[in-house]
């Protein structure tokens, strides 16, 4: 049996494994009933239900909603979503694809994404799978993607560790045993500046049999340049006079910025009985960034100037294992995972050598070769990061028809980074300021090599309970136990460490061919994190509720021991009053959703680059975030839609911060004094859409669709001061990215069984800045500040073609 529905003039088939109510996927996401605005499904709390009966701020984007705002990764679909904002990873960063950590409602202090730095204050999850990393958000293409699910506030109860300001669901199509289906998708585009892209997917959704079913997916794509890295000479001065000037001739390039990927995706549905079900999948890509996504404003328009090789190659798999069913009349599921994660890089460095030779002597410039002659001073860091997770939930869940509604499980996670980090010299054998390389690696001057461990168990509790028919209570619990170990070796050639005086190396055996142990820190917490909420359903179409809901994010090892500095950084935590409305009039031609909400951030984990720019973490007291959120969709006519969300932050801090512990902080000479406005989120960023749709001749169904994106300016670090002196510390240092507003555009046509659609991104062609960063410490590296722009006007072309059965396409 099938069922037909209408999606605005489009007939959308569902088989029955479609229409079955389960925890993980339940209904289609799209859905219209009476000529009224769809139906989104979402699993947020982790059972099925209509978006606008979950209480609490939930945007959602279907697929079919991704693929009419072509948003096709996570870079593209965050810019729609106004709680969300993503930061630059730290030194070593191209800034390019898979490198961005993301963060909402503006609980954010800096960017630095440092493998010794604090986990992401968001979680991410791929279908049931965490997939956080504290080395950047993985690049996950959004083709075949039946939905993306962004909750806004502490999400700790449901989904723990790193979900202290929110959560991102990433969730994939499943093999479908109703019929066969299958999609291929072409698209060409153009970057002004820039070069050439083009992308291919395809989708094959195959019945075995009535209980079996299998769907393959596979991408493959590639983005063009648009930043130049356009000749330069560096002049740097010399111990006893003279100079030593080289230049990049050999690396310059235009459209430097390049990105290659290919990977694909398997999917099998067995059910076992009418009760059980069993869904392995397995994902992997592979994804090749070239040059540097910064743009340097002293050399030019969307220019750089750099000095060697630049590269990014990032491979990853995930392994999954879903079983879900029923024993009597509890609803079981078990889902289990393990991703791994390969990451070599080489980045350009030569604005460290070039910056303290400039601001603290011509030593820093000296490097020379076997025979004394000088050579190229310009630093390359080499990187090799393998990171694994693994992660296991089994949760048990009463019938969702109870009065009282009971949920819980049991939760593991482990994930291992092994970290190298070679920054280098090539040809250097000695120098007036490094001395010899690091023992064991020539040219090295400086080394990284780590291996790091968290660990994270939970128990946790979620009950509702229908006080009245339209009153509900709900409240939620969970116990965590935490664990974090940074082992290894870190720094110059010495064995006397001067970035750990009186620790020093612990034995001569050496980890991983290092000269010998100097680091080996252990970090554990333990707590609880709750919920508690309480909603008022007034009737069908309208509800209201009030929340109060806590998260927290496990503490850490820091490297670095020396005076005013921590040995460990604690747990942080955030505590969420909400108060929040749904609503549809009109027989659901309008919705009008919205949050109001006051968050405190306390022991804020915050990571600043300190001497020889490493990274070191502090617990910086308190911060308050006063926000709103709203989210309206209006039908006014039939095939017209409106949309428009957005978001308010005021995020500032409560106590001042100050980076030095060995002295009282004050407010007047803090780095960040009362008030200081948070880093890296906007205090507003909204987005409005216009979508029409009609029958144009007897045979096509058209479309045409105008959206807008404005985000207002944002600072890109937190300290406001240095020594005491106003408009002096790192936020002025770098600047302040300017608001701005970025316009798309999109014309199609399409028939039953095939599509073709024109596109505009970035219609103004408008220089909108995601963020400033430097090479290294801002008070050393800070004269160089790099923009990151947003994808100059690109202008490009899609081609689709369906076969088989409408059931499986949905999402193309």
């Amino acid at each position: 049996m099938k069922i037909r529905t209408r999606v605005g003039r489009k007939s959308l088939a569902i088989g029955p494994a479609l229409l079955a109510s389960t925890m993980l996927t339940g209904l289609p996401a799209h859905a219209q009933t009476n000529g009224g605005l769809e139906t989104v499904v979402v699993t947020a709390e982790k059972r099925s239900e209509d978006i606008q009966k979950v209480p609490m701020n939930v945007q959602a984007f279907t697929g079919d909603k991704l693929n009419s705002l072509n948003l096709t990764d996570f870079t593209s679909f965050s810019r729609y979503m106004p709680s969300v904002t993503y930061s630059v990873s730290g030194q070593g960063s191209n800034g390019g694809p898979g490198l961005a950590n993301i963060t909402m409602r503006g609980i954010v202090t800096d960017q630095n994404g440092n493998h010794s730095g604090p986990q992401p204050t968001a979680g991410v999850y791929f279908d049931e799978q965490p997939i956080t990393n504290i080395g950047g958000t993985l690049d996950i293409p959004t083709y075949d993607i039946e939905r993306v699910e962004a909750l806004s506030g502490p999400q700790g109860t449901l989904y723990g560790a790193s979900s202290l300001s929110g959560t991102i669901r990433i969730i994939s199509n499943k093999p479908d045993t109703t019929g066969y289906a299958a999609n291929i998708e072409g698209e060409a585009n153009s970057i002004d500046h820039g070069s050439y892209g083009w992308t291919t997917h395809g989708m094959l959704n195959l019945p075995i049999d009535d209980h079996m079913a299998i769907r393959l997916v596979g991408w493959r794509e590639h983005d063009g340049g648009y930043i130049d890295n356009v000749p330069g000479t560096r002049v740097y001065d010399l111990p006893g006079g003279g100079t030593f000037p080289i230049t990049n001739a050999a690396f310059v390039k235009n459209d430097y910025n390049t990105v290659d990927k290919v990977g694909g995706r398997a999917a099998l549905r067995i059910d076992l009985n009418d009760s059980w079900t069993l869904t392995p999948t397995f994902t992997a890509q592979t994804e090749k960034s070239n040059g540097f996504w910064g743009s340097d404003p002293t050399v030019g328009d969307l220019k750089v100037q750099h000095y060697n090789p630049e590269f990014v190659r990032d491979s990853w798999y995930q392994a999954a294992l879903t079983a879900q069913g029923k024993i009597w009349d509890l609803d079981v599921v078990y889902s289990g995972g393990y991703m791994h994660r390969s990451l070599d890089s080489q980045a350009d460095y030569s604005d460290y050598t070039y910056w303290y030779d400039q601001l603290f002597g011509s030593s820093y410039a000296a490097f020379y070769d076997g025979g004394g002659a000088n050579i190229n001073p310009s630093q390359v860091v080499l990187g090799h990061d393998v990171f694994s997770k693994q992660s296991h939930e089994l949760r048990i869940s009463t019938p969702k028809e109870n009065r009282w509604r009971v949920t819980a499980g049991l939760f593991y996670e482990n994930q291992t980074h092994k970290i190298l980090q070679n920054y280098t010299v090539p040809g250097y054998v000695t120098s007036p300021s490094a001395g010899d390389p690091v023992t064991g690696w020539p040219s090295t001057v400086y080394l990284a090599d780590e291996f790091r461990v968290d660990t994270d168990r939970a128990v946790f509790a979620d009950a509702a309970f229908d006080i009245l028919p339209e009153l509900t209570l709900n409240a939620g619990i969970r116990a965590f136990n935490a664990n974090n170990s940074l082992f290894g070796f870190f720094g110059f050639h010495s064995y006397e460490n001067p970035l750990r005086p009186g620790a020093h190396c612990f034995a001569p055996a050496a980890y991983d061919n290092t000269p010998c142990t100097d680091i080996d820190n252990k970090s554990s917490s333990s707590g609880e994190t709750h919920r508690v909420n309480l909603t008022w359903n007034i009737d069908d179409d309208k509800m209201v509720y009030g929340t109060i809901s806590t998260g927290f994010r496990p503490g850490g090892a820091n490297r670095v021991i020396a005076a005013g500095v921590s040995p460990n950084y604690k747990p942080d935590t955030l505590t969420n009053y909400e108060i929040g409305w749904k609503t549809s009039w009109f027989d659901n031609r309008l919705r009008v959703n919205g949050a109001l909400y006051w968050e405190d951030w306390k022991s804020i984990q915050f990571s600043f680059l300190g001497p020889n720019s490493i990274t070191i973490v502090q617990n910086a007291g308190g911060a308050r975030v006063k926000g709103a959120e709203f989210d309206v969709s209006y039908l006014p006519i039939d095939g017209l839609t409106l949309s428009s969300s957005g978001a308010y932050n005021d995020a500032s801090l409560t106590q001042p911060f100050c980076q030095d512990l060995t002295v009282p902080c004050v407010n007047a000479s803090a780095d960040a004094p009362i008030g200081t406005q948070l880093p890296i989120t906007p205090r507003w960023k909204v987005n409005a859409s216009a979508r029409y749709e009609w029958l144009l001749g007897d045979n096509f169904n058209a479309h045409v669709q105008a959206s807008l994106v404005h985000q207002s300016g944002i600072w890109s670090d937190l300290r406001t001061q240095l020594g005491g002196i106003p408009f002096t510390g790192a936020r002025y240092v770098l600047g302040k990215s300017p608001a701005s507003t970025t316009f798309d555009a999109t014309f199609g046509v399409d028939q039953d069984d095939w599509g073709a659609e024109l596109y505009v991104k970035n219609f103004t062609d408008e220089r909108a800045q995601l963020g400033r960063f430097g090479a290294c410490n801002p008070y050393t590296c800070g004269a160089q500040t790099y923009q990151l722009l947003a994808q100059p006007r690109t202008i490009g072309i899609k081609l689709m073609k369906r076969f088989g059965d409408d059931v499986g396409n949905k999402g193309d």
